[in-house]
Formats: C-alpha cells, structure tokens, sequence
C-alpha cells in the first residue's frame, strides 16, 4: 500500500448485494489518488467493522439501494458499532438511490450524501477537497486549471445566446445552477460579431438573430455575473468578424474569455461573413491569436472544419488542421485548443471519421514540444441532426460516443434541438445530461477503435496525401520559412487551387474547381468529367502544380 495517501472502504450495508455504484466511485478515488479497498456484497455490520479495523481507513463510503425506510436504523447501528471499537472519527459518506439518500442524510451522520443525480465535477470535488473551499473559489476559473481538477473526465462546453438579453441572462443563470456544464460559449448575434465597435453600421431589423444582442461593455459584464453561481462556468464568446483585436480585449476583461476562438482565413471575403480582403483577414486573425498568446491566454484556431462544412476533401480538412495549430504556433501561442467536428460532411461514415480525426491528431502531435501543447476538443456537425428531436438525441450520443475514443479533454455538446430552434437553457441541460450520461457508461474500458486495420490504413493514407499537399504549399515560400511563418503562402495557396472546395464555386478569391464527393464514407476529389477519385498528385498535376 502507498504511504502517505488517503484510504477509503467501500462496503453497502446490511445485506444489500448491489456494488456496481460503489466500484465506480473507488475506481475514480483511486484516479484522484486514493488507496481504496472494496469489502464486497452483503457483508453485514460485523463484516464492515471488522474490516475498518484492519484497514483504519479515513473515509467509509457505504452504499444501499434497498428500503429507504431501513437507513436509518442500519446506519445508527454502524454508527454506535464504529463508536465501539473506537473509530468514531472515521468520515462517513453515502451513496444510494435518492430516497435512500435522503433518508441517510436526515440522520445527520455522513459528511457527504450521494444521490446519484449530482454531476461528476461534485464527486471530484469531493475527492478534492475542494467542496470545502467557499463555493466560488470551488471551481477553477482558467481553462487549464479546470481541465486538470476534472480529469479523467472532460470539460463539457455548450453554445448559447437567445435573440434577447434578459432570457440569455435567465438561461446563463439556470444553465449554472444545473452545474452540467464547465463552459459556456455565448453567441452574440450577427449585428454584434460585425458592428458592436461601430453601431451605426448595425441593421435594426437584424437584432437578435443568431445570437444575444450586446450592445455595450455593461451587456457583457451582466453576462459574466449572471454565470457566478452553481459550477461557475467558464465563459467564452466568439471572436467577431472585424475589429478583432478590440474583440479580444473586449471579452478578456468582461467574462474572463476562457480561451480565444479565432479563423485563419474565414470571417472574410472567402465566406461572404465579411467583407475584408483575404489577405487583410488573415493578418488580422493572426494578430488577435498573437494578443492572445502575449498574454498567455488559449487559443483555439477554427479552420478545419470551415473547410469540411465547404465539403472539401479530407486530405484538405486534415492539411488544414495542421497549418492551424502551425500558424498558431508560430504566434506564440502554448496552449493550443484543437476542435475536431464530427460528421461532417454530413453522411461521413464512422470508421472514416475517426481515421480522418488521428490523422489530425497526429500531425498536431509532431507540433508538441515544451512551447506547445494542444488539448482536443469534440462536437458533433450541427448539419448531421435530424428535425426529428427524438432521432437528434440518439445522433448526439452516438457522434460523442464515438468521439470520445479520440479521448477528448473538452466535449463541446451540440443541442440536439438545433435542427428545429435554438437551444433554450431547458436544450441546453438536456443535451449536457445526454452527452454526460454516454460518459458514465463509456469512459471506463471503451474498445480501441483505433486499432480496426482499416482504420488505420485510411488514416495512413491521409497522411500520405496530406505530405504531397503539404509539400505543395511549402514550395510557394521561401524554402527556408517552416509552413505556419508566412500568411502570403495560403493566399496564394488558396488562389491557386490547392486549397479549394466545391461551396468556393464562384469565389473572387478562391478557384472553386475542386469536386468531392462522399465515395464509402470518405470525402475525397473526384475527376469532375468521370467521377473517378482522384489523388493528390493527379489533383495538383492537373493544377499545373507539379
């Protein structure tokens, strides 16, 4: 046995056989560093003493799931039986059904009653010690501090902003109190992300669409205080579409931005949801991930998927996950959040998916040094939900279910809801308590998909052709600057062809020639004229690029 580490005794009371709840707990004090010992089913008071004599633990975890109406006269009699025997001062905990909870904790013995109904970051809290911590010092307020006190569990983020202040703040403020969620994106709404810093741009006509109408510094600092109780969730907002330095500073001193999201090349003249020059947007973009980085803040570059939801190819989506967390890189930024969407393009298969995710994942790892980590964050595609709400919560647990192989730090839950409407905080809750309960049946012994040999042979493959796009890319630079050092390169990149998808049809500033289509799961480029797939090199040969 370890020295120096505290002991928990597992055991159910009376004669009740179930265990499944208290194994579960020991296997997570264990995680948190305990030495934990389970005494087993229907042992009997006699059992139970006798064992927390020979063990001496510091806490006893005893569980029962059986008549609530004999809590508490069996706990009375294993309170007097440990007085006995003189360990009277041995921390007393319960775990039970919520009636059985209930009773246990009406006779005032146990220092902590467990129902089942509370949130993982409670237990852990628990384990922790930090439930006796004043509540608002609790709950870490950083991103990195928060990942660490929750692991082995990951964070779980949601969007949410309503088409009004007033509901948005009612919503924060019930989502809190829930505690089902670490993190809250809140989505201004478009007049917001383009004109908050210039509000005689603003279109009256579009209040609220898309997102919570800010209009003042004032809005967002209610937005931060409405969050201030239950978990105290972190808070993040997206980055706007122009004036995204002012953006920056904006957020980080109102809600304490828990990490900066920010394109590299959308948000401009590429997507229509600005009208800045290519090259302009870049720069901007790169200068608000390096504000960020100054300050040692996080930074979370949301590229990839722009190209995925565009249906550009995988090789391009896993090419453009990499340049992300380069250029990233490149500004200085530590600690890198890295997103991966799911599903998406919509109708993607599964083993596809994930293949195209570690190979992501594994050019972002050869990035990693004692400068740069990079933390993986999961969502679903928005356009893989169906209006059917019944049918959306399967999708959304299945999406996470497989996600969470690729062994998430953060979920960003997706509402099942939102092929229908907006998540209200009532979605929101829903959506955190579907994804949390995955969890509960997955996280532990889940299968390693990643070993399927057709996995990792398409995962090879991508790999394979992201070098020959990669190689592509570097050649339009000066052959001494690493890709991810000169923005001039995607532009030119961009106008060349090499980074292409079919939506870019009709682009100013991209080619919009490239054709994909979904060929046994996996978007790929095709021959427009026969539909044959094409690789790489023939798709970069008929560019006239090598």
């Amino acid at each position: 046995m370890s020295q120096g580490k505290r002991k928990i005794l597992g055991a159910p009371l009376g004669h009740d056989v179930h265990v499944a709840g208290t194994l579960r707990f020991l296997r997570l004090a264990e995680e948190q560093g305990y030495d934990t010992e389970f005494l087993g089913p229907a042992m009997g008071l006699e059992g139970i003493v006798q064992a927390a004599q020979e063990y001496r633990p510091d806490i006893l975890a005893v569980s029962y799931r059986l008549t609530p109406e004999l809590v508490p006269a069996l706990v009375q009699e294993l309170h007097d039986a440990l007085i006995e025997v003189g360990l009277g001062n041995i921390e007393l905990i319960f775990g039970g059904t919520p009636p059985a909870a209930a009773a246990a904790a009406q006779t005032g013995l146990f220092y902590r009653c467990f129902s089942g109904l509370e949130s993982i970051d409670e237990t852990i809290a628990y384990l922790q010690g930090r439930d006796r911590q004043p509540l608002v010092e609790r709950y870490p307020h950083q991103l990195i501090p928060r990942l660490a006190a929750k692991r082995p569990y990951p964070l779980l983020r949601h969007h949410f902003g309503l088409p009004t202040l007033a509901d948005t703040l009612a919503g924060i403020k019930q989502i809190a109190e829930a505690k089902v969620l670490d993190v809250i994106s809140i989505g201004p709404d478009q007049n917001a992300q383009a004109s908050f810093f210039r509000p005689e741009a603003m279109d009256p006509r579009q209040s609220g669409a898309g997102g919570v109408p800010v209009r003042k510094v004032e809005d967002l600092e209610a937005l931060y205080a409405a969050s201030r109780t239950g978990n105290y969730p972190l808070l993040r907002i997206y980055a706007g579409t122009r004036d995204l330095l002012q953006w920056a500073e904006l957020a980080t001193t109102t809600l304490r931005n828990a990490w900066g999201a920010i394109p590299l090349c959308w948000y401009s003249e590429l997507d229509g949801r600005s009208s800045r020059p290519l090259a302009t947007a870049i720069a901007e973009n790169l200068a608000a991930i390096a504000w960020y980085a100054q300050r040692g803040l996080p930074v979370e570059v949301n590229e990839a998927h722009h190209w995925s939801l565009r249906e550009a190819s995988d090789t391009i989506a896993v090419v453009m996950a990499y340049l992300a967390a380069a250029f990233a890189k490149h500004q200085g930024v530590q600690h890198y959040v890295a997103q991966y969407m799911f599903n998406t393009p919509n109708g993607t298969w599964y083993n596809q998916d994930f293949a195209k995710m570690l190979a992501k994942k594994e050019l972002l790892a050869s990035l990693h040094d004692a400068n740069f980590q990079s933390y993986t964050q999961v969502r679903s595609g928005l356009a893989s939900f169906s209006a059917n709400l019944n049918q959306a919560k399967g999708q959304l647990a299945s999406s996470m279910h497989l996600a969470l192989s690729l062994q998430p730090d953060i979920i960003h839950v997706v509402g099942f809801c939102e092929a229908d409407h907006v998540a209200t905080a009532t979605d929101v809750i829903e959506s955190c308590e579907i994804v949390a309960g995955m969890l509960h049946n997955a996280i532990d012994g889940l299968p390693q998909i990643d070993h399927d040999p057709a996995i990792i042979a398409r995962k090879n493959e991508l790999l394979a052709e992201a070098q020959e796009l990669l190689a592509a890319i570097g050649h339009l630079g000066n052959p001494a600057d690493s890709l991810g050092s000169d923005p001039e390169v995607l532009v030119a990149a961009i106008r060349a062809g090499i980074l292409d998808a079919p939506h870019l049809a009709g682009s100013g500033v991209a080619k919009g020639l490239l054709q994909t289509r979904l060929i046994n799961g996996a978007c790929v480029a095709i021959d427009p004229d026969t539909g044959r797939p094409l690789t790489e090199r023939e798709r970069l040969q008929r560019l006239a690029l090598q």
